[in-house]
C-alpha cells in the first residue's frame, strides 16, 4: 500500500541527511510504527508521504502510484492525519471539526451528519452530548478521540499518526491505545504510526521500523525485534527487560477462562454463603455482580470483619480498578501495581459485565512460557 524507495531529505545546516536512502514497504491493512530517538527522521519521513515536506531524492508510492505525480491537495484529502497536538480548530464545534474533509470533498449534509454520528459513537462519545461542544470543553483524551474521528471522517485508506497519544496521562494513554486497536479491528486501514516509545511501538505495531540518523536499522515484527535485535543499538532501544515487554504482545482475552460463577456472588448472597465460598477463593475475595451480570464491587474477609450487613450488597467494597478484555497483559500489570492488588477483574467494555480475574500468578506463568 505504501512504498518508500531510496527516500532522502536534506535540511540546510545539518551535517547529514535527515532521512538517508530509506527504502520501506508497508502492506495493506498493516500498522507500521516508526521508532527511534529524536532527530532520527521519523516525522520527516511521515511528512514526505503526504508531501508536507518534499523529498530531495527517491520516491513515495501510494497503492502503486507515485505521490510526486499526484495533486498534493487531493493526496492529503485522501490520507488521515493525526498529530500530537491534535490540532482541532478552537472556534469550531466538534461536528464542524469532524466534518472538515467531507465538506471539502463535497459530501451532502445528510451524509456528513450520518458519518459524524457513526464516528463519535465509535469513539465512545455520545453525538447528542458532544457534537455542539467546542474543543475547550473537552478533556485531553476526548479531544484526542475527536482528532482520530476527524482523520477517519472521509474513510481514508491510509492514516498517518505522529505521536498521537503523547500529550495525555499514562492511564488515559493506555485506554486510548486499546480503544484505537479495537477500532482498527472494525476497519481496514494502512497506518504509519510515529513514536519514540518502544513500549508503545511493540503494543501498537504489526511491524516496527527502527530508525537511526535517518537510516533504517531494522524492520520486523514486535516479536522478532524482541527475539533478535539487529545490532547493539536496537538491543539498547528495546532494553533489558524484554520478558516484561512481551506482555505487550498478549491480550487479556487470549488467556481468560471466564469462570464467572466460581469467582463471583450475586448481591443477595448471604453472609454464611459468602464465608463458605470465600474459603475457596485463591485471591481472598469475591466479585459482587448485579442481576445483569455487571460488576458492582467485591467482598473479602475485611468486609465480613468490619461491616454488619447480611448480604453481599450490604458488605460490598469498592473495586480499585479493572481491565477490559482487549487490554494487554502489560496494561494489567500496571493496574495491579497502581491498585496494590495481586489481581485485576476483567470486564466487558460496553456493558461492564464481569468476565474473569487476572492474577499476578497468571502473568508470571505467561512470562515463563514466553
Amino acid at each position: 500500500m505504501i512504498k518508500l524507495e531510496k527516500l532522502t531529505k536534506n535540511f540546510p545546516g545539518l551535517k547529514r541527511p535527515a532521512v538517508d536512502d530509506l527504502t520501506l514497504e508497508i502492506d495493506k491493512g498493516e500498522v507500521c510504527v516508526l521508532v527511534g530517538p529524536s532527530g532520527c527522521g521519523k516525522t520527516t519521513t511521515m511528512k514526505m508521504i503526504n508531501r508536507l515536506c518534499e523529498p530531495d531524492g527517491g520516491e513515495v508510492y501510494l497503492d502503486g502510484k507515485k505521490t510526486s505525480e499526484m495533486d498534493e491537495i487531493d493526496l492529503r484529502r485522501g490520507i488521515g492525519y493525526v498529530i500530537q497536538q491534535i490540532g482541532l480548530f478552537p472556534h469550531m464545534n466538534i461536528k464542524e471539526n469532524v466534518a472538515t474533509v467531507p465538506r471539502e470533498l463535497g459530501w451532502s449534509e445528510e451524509k456528513i451528519d450520518k458519518r459524524i454520528d457513526e464516528l463519535l459513537e465509535l469513539m465512545g462519545l455520545d453525538p447528542e452530548v458532544y457534537k455542539e461542544r467546542l474543543p475547550a470543553a473537552l478533556s485531553g483524551g476526548q479531544r484526542q478521540r475527536v482528532g482520530v474521528a476527524r482523520a477517519l471522517a472521509a474513510d481514508p485508506p491510509v492514516m498517518l499518526m505522529d505521536e498521537p497519544f503523547a500529550a495525555v496521562d499514562p492511564i488515559t494513554r493506555a485506554r486510548l491505545q486499546n480503544e484505537f486497536l479495537r477500532i482498527l479491528e472494525k476497519m481496514e486501514k494502512t497506518i504509519i504510526f510515529v513514536t519514540h516509545d518502544i513500549n508503545e511501538a511493540i503494543k501498537m505495531g504489526d511491524k516496527i521500523a527502527v530508525l537511526k540518523e535517518g537510516k533504517l536499522v531494522q524492520h520486523a515484527t514486535p516479536q522478532a525485534l524482541l527475539d533478535e535485535p539487529a545490532d547493539d543499538f536496537v538491543a539498547q532501544l528495546v532494553g533489558r527487560n524484554r520478558s516484561i515487554k512481551r506482555l505487550h504482545l498478549i491480550r487479556v482475552e487470549e488467556i481468560i477462562e471466564e469462570e464467572v460463577d466460581r469467582l463471583s456472588v450475586p448481591q443477595n448472597y448471604s453472609r454464611k454463603e459468602i464465608e463458605e465460598k470465600l474459603a475457596e477463593s485463591e485471591i481472598g475475595a469475591l466479585m459482587v455482580i448485579d442481576e445483569n451480570g455487571c460488576l458492582v464491587g467485591r467482598v473479602d474477609q475485611k468486609s465480613l470483619d468490619e461491616k454488619t450487613g447480611d448480604t453481599a450488597g450490604e458488605l460490598i467494597q469498592e473495586i480499585h480498578d479493572t481491565v477490559t478484555a482487549d487490554a494487554t497483559l502489560n496494561d494489567t500489570l500496571s493496574v495491579m501495581l497502581e491498585s496494590g492488588e495481586a489481581y485485576a477483574p476483567v470486564i466487558d467494555e460496553e456493558k461492564k459485565y464481569f468476565r474473569d480475574i487476572i492474577t499476578l500468578q497468571d502473568l508470571l506463568e505467561e512470562l515463563r512460557d514466553s
